[in-house]
């Protein structure tokens, strides 16, 4: 059976139409007003009746903020002016389609726990370091939801007492520490330094301004001794934070996505080192593997609709998330 998965983000809306294998048979992506939730709405019906083309499907829809642990309401997010808002009962009474609705990040984890880097184990752990920090969290092949249903929001666990003021209003979250304006952050620190950040300040000079995302991802692909440390610095805040979340959740893996991700084990050398160096009781305590995500920029789409089949289909019913 197919399923629809839209994913929102800030500046874009993507959909597709996913089969059972996670293999996407069709895709559509439209710009989007941030600021204006009636034309997102409008914009997500119009992306669903396209794909459905006549059919019935289940819809999923992946949003940036907290959903309730039914998979209705959207309490907040982020960089959309949705507050409490029941978008499931909105978009079902639009399209009489059945529709769930689900944080971005557990989307993308669901996806590479059903279909990628973690298709392989029963307890991951997902870190998305983009923009921001997105997190999700699988246990026992369930993702983890917690009793209102915003669990798993581990961009903004503390590990900096006092530290970086970060955007919900706490100090020292991840992060602040960990996602790809910190390694701007880090990057541009290290070229006004001097020494190894000497390449990184050539480019920012080059540039007129502030070191951009592309342009740090580019020096790290080229080895550059500045870029790296930089690199290493993010991950070694992101292995920490890893050794906190494995005595917690005792997970088997540990996938690193999102657009600092494409550095590979550049990343993830550091990475592993930094956990290693805080994990409690270190020698004694079962070591999870890291890898990088699989699934890429489709992670949230391919998530989407298969949470939606899960909700629809009781034959998924070893599969389902509770709630």
């Amino acid at each position: 059976m197919h399923a629809i998965g839209i994913d929102i983000g800030g500046t874009k809306i993507a959909g597709g139409v996913v089969d059972e294998l996670g293999a996407i048979a069709r895709f559509e992506r439209v710009p989007t007003d941030a600021d204006d939730s009636q034309a997102i709405e409008d914009s997500i019906v119009a992306m669903i009746e396209l794909l459905a083309g006549g059919e019935r499907m289940p819809v999923g829809v992946a949003a940036p903020g907290f959903i309730d642990a039914g998979q209705s309401t959207v309490y907040y997010t982020p960089n959309i002016p949705w507050r409490n808002e029941p978008l499931r009962e909105r978009l079902e009474a639009r399209l009489g389609l059945p529709v769930v609705v689900d944080n971005d990040a557990n989307a993308a984890g669901w996806a590479e726990f059903r279909f990628g880097a973690g298709r392989l184990v029963s307890d991951m752990v997902m870190l998305t370091s983009g923009t921001g920090v997105g997190g999700a969290v699988i246990a026992g092949d369930r993702l983890l939801r917690g009793g209102f249903g915003v669990a798993g929001e581990l961009g903004h666990m503390r590990i900096v007492p006092d530290g970086i003021l970060c955007g919900c209003g706490a100090r020292g979250c991840i992060e602040q520490y960990g996602s790809g304006r910190a390694l701007q952050r880090m990057a541009n620190a290290i070229a006004d330094a001097g020494g190894i950040g000497r390449g990184l300040a050539a480019e920012r000079a080059t540039a007129g301004g502030e070191l951009a995302g592309p342009v740090i991802g580019r020096l790290i692909q080229e080895g550059d001794a500045g870029a790296l440390a930089a690199l290493a610095e993010l991950g070694s805040w992101l292995g920490q934070a890893c050794a906190s979340l494995s005595v917690v959740l005792d997970p088997q893996l540990f996938v690193i996505g999102g657009g600092v991700a494409d550095a590979g084990d550049r990343l993830l050398d550091p990475v592993r080192r930094a956990y290693l160096d805080h994990l409690p009781a270190r020698g004694f305590h079962p070591e999870p593997v890291f890898a990088t995500a699989e699934l890429g920029n489709e992670a949230g789409v391919v998530g989407a609709a298969d949470l939606a089949r899960l909700h629809d289909d009781p034959s998924y019913a070893a599969f389902a998330p509770r709630g």
